[in-house]
């Protein structure tokens, strides 16, 4: 098994998605072999700065040849944990959370959301894209009995904070917060938050900027 004596930077660990998108086009292109160069030219960025990225994986190119292919989108997926399924429960079954349920995208990855739940009476019992939505008040025993421990918050930020700790207490040990609320959770628990106005607020500032020649 890999040891990672030093833990990745954010940065890193959001940029190797991103070289897996890359690398799976070459290998649908059937290159065999690829260099750091080559990954950096798809993105914009600079060879140097891939290879600083792949070492947290482990592996390690060979001089003028660079990484097998296969066998780089293999660590990668390894690296990231996506190369087995690991099940999630989502809460929160409104537009944005039916949109996630569809998301064929997340099986592909390695996540399979499970089961849904809600406090909405008309939801509870129904199924949304194939997964049955529950109520609350059934999620611990789910958990325990499905061994379940990564949850998708999508609720309005008014009941963050309420369901952010009933996943706390069914043993869900990571949250994947696409609410707008900042959680106060323990720091055993692991948060990864989804912003989506930050990145629509990063979209109007560049746009701004490039019609004003800022960039």
């Amino acid at each position: 098994m890999r040891e990672h004596l030093i833990a990745a930077p954010l940065p890193t660990i959001r940029r190797i998605p991103r070289y897996l998108n890359v690398l799976e086009d070459f290998a649908a292109e059937q290159i065999s072999f690829v260099s750091a160069t080559d990954i950096a030219n798809k993105l914009g960025l600079k060879p140097i700065q891939v290879r600083k990225d792949m070492a947290f994986t482990g592996i390690v190119g060979k001089p003028k040849v660079g990484y097998k292919t296969d066998e780089l989108i293999e660590t990668i997926k390894s690296f990231l944990g996506w190369d087995s399924a690991t099940d999630a429960f989502l809460i929160g079954a409104g537009a944005l959370g039916t949109a996630l349920l569809g998301y064929r995208g997340f099986a592909e990855r390695g996540l399979q959301i499970v089961a849904a739940f809600d406090i909405d009476p008309k939801k509870i019992g129904t199924r949304i894209h194939g997964k049955e939505v529950f109520p609350i008040s059934k999620m611990a025993e789910l958990a325990k009995r499905m061994q379940v421990h990564i949850g998708v918050l999508t609720v309005p930020a008014e009941s963050a904070s309420q369901c952010a700790h009933a996943l706390m207490d069914a043993g869900i040990t990571g949250i994947w917060n696409f609410s707008p609320a900042e959680l106060d959770v323990p720091e055993s628990m692991t948060v990864q938050r989804e912003d989506l106005s930050a990145g629509l607020a990063v979209l109007s500032v560049r746009m701004s900027e490039k019609k004003q020649g800022i960039v």
